[in-house]
């Protein structure tokens, strides 16, 4: 994303025109653009034109238009982004209070106003999405016979680039079809790899699979790189490297990126980092020390206890709070979290939704925190709110039994990767 202009004040109005240079940008664009903010950018919209006679006409014009947002809809396949709303500056096509759907598209400017101003987390996805060393982490192949799935790793999420499905026969005693089913696969799936990654970019490339599928695979590279005098396929050799999945579906990329190596290898991403700060939290929950709690009431009350603060205090939160449709709900987490970094001294992640780390925390209600020191009793409610329904999602598989941190019983425990 590259950042156009930007005309904000000190009390955080105003606009930030950007421009969105490739797919990933369409995630940041819709983590940033949210319920009754202004948004201009161009459209093509049908007009409707009647004649002297009577007989009607279409036509399909362009234009830009100004319009309040309502919704927002994102694939995250296609990367596409479309922004539903009210037009709100009238011009010689519409009028004000028109509907229109936005399809926002790349290398076209957009120019964005924030309803409530920006605060410290639309600031911070504006950065994040013009950071210049943002981009590609790492690209997947989890295969199976017959089947790969071709995926990159980027800052923010887990992009299914592209699906490879090639019958390959069973293997029977003296027949070679199993064998050429099996090299036609292994050709479909290197020419579709080679049309998705840049191989002049030094990137771990992770092949992964049950049995021996991924490594017959790489030797199969390897093979037709020396064959064909591809160097720069060659140069890649450092950067393959095979693991173990349960199946050559997508879904088998969330156990292949907990593995060690993996882990070793992307130490230097933003996945696994944030990987990393969910197994301590997991950790520290495990050991029931007070240490770790999750759920929105509890981390306000921690917050206010002054224990997610400077001394190891985490906050763990997902960017899928701040897409919140109430305003109300999303102001409450921009306070929260501007508190403990201005206030307290602590340290704020905000995790992808997209990302493992993130569904996991998403399963805890979407925040959690590790604390700097213990803390008991946060889940029970205050004698004035006894017999007061809990909001949802609070507190959620905490049950208190005796001392220290709530238990959690084994089905949800299995849910959440612990």
């Amino acid at each position: 994303m590259r950042l156009i202009k930007q005309n904000i004040e000190r009390d955080g109005s105003g606009t930030i025109t950007l421009y969105p240079e490739d797919p990933e940008d369409m995630w940041h664009a819709y983590n940033l653009i949210s319920p009754t903010d202004l948004l201009r950018a161009s459209a093509i919209r049908r007009i409707t034109t009647t004649s002297a006679t009577g007989s009607t006409s279409s036509t399909r014009i362009h234009t830009t238009l100004l319009i309040r947002v309502r919704s927002t809809s994102f694939d995250p396949l296609a990367s596409q982004l479309h922004v539903s709303g009210q037009i709100a500056e009238e011009n010689q096509y519409t009028k004000n209070g028109q509907y229109h759907t936005l399809d926002l598209e790349l290398q076209r400017n957009f120019t964005l106003e924030k309803a409530e101003g920006w605060d410290s987390i639309s600031r911070e996805v504006v950065r994040a999405a013009c950071d210049v060393k943002k981009g590609t982490g790492a690209w997947a192949c989890v295969m199976q016979e017959g089947l790969a799935n071709i995926a990159i790793l980027t800052g923010e999420r887990t992009v299914l680039r592209q699906r490879v499905e090639v019958q390959v026969p069973r293997k029977r005693t003296g027949g070679s079809g199993h064998d050429k089913g099996l090299e036609k696969f292994f050709h479909t799936t290197l020419e579709t790899l080679l049309r998705q990654i840049d191989i002049s970019q030094s990137l771990p490339i992770l092949l992964a699979s049950p049995g021996f599928t991924a490594s017959a695979f790489l030797a199969y590279i390897l093979d037709t790189a020396t064959r064909t005098g591809n160097k720069a396929l060659l140069a890649q050799k450092p950067n393959f490297l095979v693991v173990h999945a349960s199946s050559g579906h997508l879904h088998a990329l969330n156990e292949v990126l907990q593995s060690p190596e993996v882990l070793a290898r992307l130490k230097d991403t933003k996945y696994a980092r944030e990987t990393k700060l969910m197994d301590d939290f997991l950790t520290l929950l495990r050991k029931d020390d007070g240490r770790a709690w999750y759920g929105p009431r509890e981390i306000e009350r921690a917050v206010d206890k002054g224990a997610v603060g400077q001394g190891g205090g985490v906050l763990l939160i997902s960017n899928a709070l701040f897409r919140a449709q109430d305003v109300a709900i999303r102001r409450r987490w921009v306070r929260l979290v501007d508190r403990v970094r201005e206030e307290e001294g602590g340290e704020v992640r905000v995790l992808s939704s997209e990302h493992e780390s993130g569904k996991r925390l998403e399963g805890l209600g979407g925040i959690a925190a590790i604390l700097t020191f213990p803390l008991e009793d946060l889940d029970e409610d205050d004698g004035g709110e006894e017999g007061e329904e809990r909001e949802e999602g609070e507190g959620k598989g905490k049950e208190r039994g005796g001392q220290g941190l709530g238990k959690i019983d084994g089905e949800e425990a299995n849910g959440i990767g612990i």
